[in-house]
C-alpha cells in the first residue's frame, strides 16, 4: 500500500507562485510514476502534470504548460509541482496520485491518491 501526502496549497494572488509537494514513506515510491490532478465542483477531474518513475519524462496539461513544472527527488521520496503565473482559473483542489511504472494523464489509471490540497488564486 502506497500512502501519499500532498501539501502546499494556499491562498495566493493572481500572478503569484506556489509549490506543492507530494510525499510518501514507501521505499518503493521511486518505482511509481506520479501525476497531479485538480478538481473543481461541477467539473471533471483535470490532468495537470505527470512525471515518470525515474524523472526522465514529464507531461503537462495544455492549460498549465509553460507555467507549471513537475519534478521529483527519489532520494527524499517527494514529487513537487512548482506553479508560477497563477490565474484565478487555477483555483482547485490539487491531488497527487501514483501508479506503478508508466505515467498517464488518465486519472482512472492511478491506484493511489493523496487527500488533496486547496489552491485558491484571487484576482
Amino acid at each position: 500500500q502506497l500512502q501519499l501526502v500532498d501539501s502546499g496549497g494556499d491562498l495566493v494572488q493572481a500572478g503569484g507562485s506556489l509549490r506543492l509537494s507530494c510525499a510518501s514513506s514507501a521505499r518503493t515510491f521511486s518505482s511509481y510514476s506520479v501525476g497531479w490532478f485538480r478538481s473543481t465542483p461541477g467539473k471533471e477531474r483535470e490532468f495537470v502534470a505527470a512525471i515518470t518513475w525515474n524523472g526522465e519524462n514529464t507531461f503537462y496539461g495544455d492549460s498549465v504548460k509553460g507555467r507549471f513544472t513537475i519534478s521529483r527527488d527519489n532520494a527524499k521520496n517527494t514529487v513537487s509541482l512548482q506553479m508560477n503565473s497563477l490565474k484565478p482559473e487555477d483555483t482547485a483542489v490539487y491531488s497527487c496520485a501514483a501508479k506503478y511504472y508508466r505515467s498517464s494523464s488518465n486519472p482512472h489509471d492511478y491506484d493511489y491518491w493523496g487527500r488533496g490540497t486547496q489552491v485558491t488564486v484571487s484576482s
